[in-house]
């Protein structure tokens, strides 16, 4: 990356990983997540960097006999690969200083551009969400959890001397007190497999949106921000009365799940649901496409591709992949050595393996259901049901866990 002029500035080991063994024929078997990034540049220009990095992360891992992902949750249960997205506005002035548009002069955590911005991504974010998650994986990794940024929600910090660290948002507010320069929104959501083309210009018709009513309707600092902290129920001019938007607490250890929802909204479990975003919210989507940036052709192209890539691959790789997994959970137990727990287990895991996967005469199996939704484009329920699918494989790994881990003899 240094010497095609990219800049790296960090690199190392992240969380994710599984842990080294050997296996039989003696090879050595290691797996990690690695987290790197480079030095900003325009908007267009920094997209280009991150296509060509992907690119030669590839070359490099495969001339060292290595093989790499970009897949957002390549391994179940395991850490998924998230790809951060820095995003600021600065004016470079004729005489060469450049000045940074969300930094305040104003003992402020962020200007009224910098406020403006962020509550433009924040009341928006459903109509941009469907071009940060497009895919199944992508929203794999976006599952309530360990800083998993689920939520419409920013945090700005406790003070304006002590900038935020809280990482269970959806965006951040970078700041380094020595450095105004270096003041921006750090957008946790995308994954390698983000558009951020799209991405990208979507957040800023949403960021311009939040300036214009700033400007429009002479906001303060101090406006915009008591705005952006306001609490639920609270009326406000821009952003919605329902909803909070700010959070300096970790979300997922301080709300329950229906709390945080109920707070911040709930986050599309399906790459339909997502999509759907696109019509249920109209207002905001013309918030995308005024000034003919994001043209409406183009947005319905868009959802068009990916909802044919979603049901494709619900028919042609998820299923199949699913349906060798729940034959592989096989019947372990010898019929005389069996307790009655072991068959109650096995009882479970067998109900769980006939609903998703075997026919009757008098009822079809969740697969089945699922391909003839998607077959006569019923969507919405082939929507559903991916979400029912998908707890019920979770539940089926967890039963035959318990199941296999009672027998002695194997």
């Amino acid at each position: 990356m240094d010497i095609y002029g990219l800049e790296p500035e960090m690199g190392h080991k992240e969380v994710g990983g599984i842990q080294a063994k050997v296996d039989k024929d003696g090879n050595y078997q290691i797996m990690e997540q690695l987290e790197i990034d480079w030095k900003y540049s325009t908007a267009v220009q920094a997209v280009d960097n991150e296509a060509f990095v992907k690119n030669i992360i590839e070359e490099t891992f495969k001339e060292n006999g290595l093989n790499v992902t970009f897949l957002a949750k390549p391994v179940d249960g395991i850490a998924g690969s998230g790809e951060h997205t820095h995003i600021g506005i600065a004016l470079k002035l004729k005489n060469g200083k450049r000045i940074n548009l969300f930094s305040s002069t104003k003992n402020h955590f962020l200007s009224t551009f910098g406020y403006a911005s962020i509550m433009g991504i924040l009341k928006n974010y459903e109509v941009i969400n469907p071009f940060v998650s497009s895919t199944t994986d992508s929203l794999r990794r976006l599952k309530p959890g360990f800083e998993a940024p689920v939520c419409i929600v920013t945090s700005i910090g406790r003070s304006v001397e002590v900038p935020s660290r809280n990482r269970s948002v959806l965006i951040g507010v970078v700041r380094e007190l020595q450095s105004p320069l270096a003041t921006r929104f750090e957008l946790r959501a995308p994954n390698p497999g983000t558009n951020t083309y799209i991405a990208v210009g979507a957040l800023y018709m949403a960021m311009l949106d939040g300036i214009k009513y700033a400007l429009e309707n002479g906001k303060t600092e101090d406006d915009l921000l008591a705005e952006l902290s306001k609490k639920q129920g609270d009326t406000a001019d821009y952003l919605e009365k329902d909803r909070a938007y700010r959070s300096e607490i970790d979300v997922f250890e301080e709300y329950t799940d229906e709390q945080r929802e109920d707070l911040y909204g709930k986050a599309p479990a399906t790459v339909y649901e997502n999509l759907s975003a696109l019509e249920k919210y109209s207002e905001k989507k013309a918030v995308l496409t005024n000034g003919g940036i994001l043209k409406d052709k183009f947005i319905e192209s868009f959802k068009e591709a990916f909802l044919e890539k979603w049901t494709v691959e619900i028919e042609h790789r998820i299923l199949n992949q699913y349906s060798d997994e729940i034959r592989n959970f096989k019947q372990l137990h010898h019929s005389d050595k069996a307790l009655d727990i072991d068959l109650a287990n096995w009882a479970k895991v067998n109900e769980l393996r006939y609903a998703l996967l075997k026919d009757s005469y008098s009822q079809k199996s969740l697969f089945t259901q699922i391909k003839e939704a998607v077959e006569s484009k019923e969507y919405a329920k082939a929507s559903d049901l991916q979400v029912i699918i998908e707890k019920k494989i979770a539940e089926l790994r967890q039963s035959y866990s318990t199941y296999k881990k009672n027998l002695l003899d194997l």
